[in-house]
């Protein structure tokens, strides 16, 4: 890789943690204020740095789980895969998909209709 390219890489990944720290700042502040309770910035920056290291490693299964499965692409079976030892997730998960096939069910018909 160039310097060129891992500058940029670098350059990106700060933003990408900026916005992430940003992200669980208003979270953190939304859930002090609710619970009356305080935050110091230290905790968000931790809280932060805990959140980006599982994205790093969840990032890295999906992508295991993709290539062993002869794709390019992370797929739903990689997200649900992942999930499998979380029951509570896993479930999550489920109704979601299973509320975004209704959804898309629904728009199908309304887009033949208007054909």
């Amino acid at each position: 890789m160039s310097d060129n390219n891992q500058e940029e890489n670098q350059a990106l990944k700060e933003r990408f943690k900026s916005a992430l720290w940003l992200a669980i700042g208003k979270i953190v502040d939304e859930e002090t204020i609710q619970l009356g309770v305080n935050a110091t910035p230290q905790f968000i920056g931790a809280l932060t740095e805990m959140v980006w290291a599982q994205i790093e490693s969840v990032s890295q299964d999906l992508e295991a789980f993709a290539k062993h499965a002869g794709r390019s692409t992370i797929n739903i079976n990689d997200v649900m895969l992942l999930a499998r030892r979380n029951e509570g997730l896993e479930s999550i998960l489920r109704a979601f998909i299973d509320q975004q096939k209704e959804a898309a069910e629904q728009q199908q018909p309304q887009d033949e209709d208007s054909d």
